[in-house]
């Protein structure tokens, strides 16, 4: 008899048990240091110490594993979840520094606030900004109309996909509509500005990636079965 493939729900928890099986710390623990570290503007030692205050002996590097071992599952459980967006996109990059040089993370919100997508890329071209469209577009659906600012580069990429499509999407170039999503970039720099730069590309896109999970949960954007689950709750939900 063949066997049944698992369904996407159960293959993400089949993840999230082998990750966590490799561990060997209680899942409670575990849990509430990756979301500390995501949430606040912690360092690894400060983690340390917390927990050592807490009678649990935990090397700041554990931790670290813990991090990037277990952020990208979240990651995809979250994506499962996530509550639909607006088809009006505000589009802009802001910067970050892996070893030592500048890499740029593209970033959309829409009107009402609620993060769209992200993507950390290492230079800021046509190249970069249309694989950001296209991939935003493939988890989100289509946007109506995107905003960006004075960029000839996601001007370009706009232009690009639109020419391959028979409805094409509305651009427009404004500075002021974007402010947006500008500000918005002020709580994912605000968290990673203690970390003092990374030092690995596919450190930083994990890290980046729990980080902005953690933003959209405190915007409410899990899905409506966890009304009235303190984001803490709702962070943690996705590892049952």
């Amino acid at each position: 008899m063949m066997k049944k493939a698992p369904t996407p729900r159960t293959a993400l928890a089949l993840g999230i048990a082998k990750v966590l099986k490799r561990l060997h710390y209680p899942l409670d623990v575990i849990l509430m240091c990756v979301r500390w570290y995501v949430a606040y503007g912690l360092s690894l030692r400060n983690l340390e110490e917390m927990m050592a205050e807490r009678g649990i002996d935990v090397d700041h590097s554990t931790v670290h594993r813990w991090v990037i071992k277990l952020l990208p599952v979240l990651e995809k459980t979250f994506r499962r979840r996530k509550r639909a967006v607006g088809r009006s996109w505000r589009v802009d990059e802001t910067y970050l520094k892996v070893k030592g040089r500048w890499k740029y993370l593209y970033r959309a919100v829409d009107k009402a606030g609620d993060t769209i997508d992200f993507l950390l890329r290492a230079h800021r071209d046509k190249a970069a900004a249309k694989r950001y469209f296209e991939k935003s577009i493939e988890q989100n659906g289509e946007p109506e109309v995107v905003t960006i600012d004075k960029s000839g580069a996601n001007l370009t990429a706009l232009e690009s996909i639109n020419a391959e499509r028979e409805t094409p999407i509305r651009i427009r170039q404004s500075k002021y509509l974007n402010n947006i999503v500008e500000q918005d970039h002020r709580a994912i720099k605000r968290r990673t500005r203690p970390m003092l730069g990374f030092k690995k590309f596919r450190c930083a896109r994990i890290l980046l990636g729990g980080i902005e999970v953690m933003h959209m949960i405190v915007k409410g954007q899990l899905d409506d079965s966890r009304i009235g689950q303190t984001p803490a709750q709702q962070f943690y939900s996705l590892a049952r």
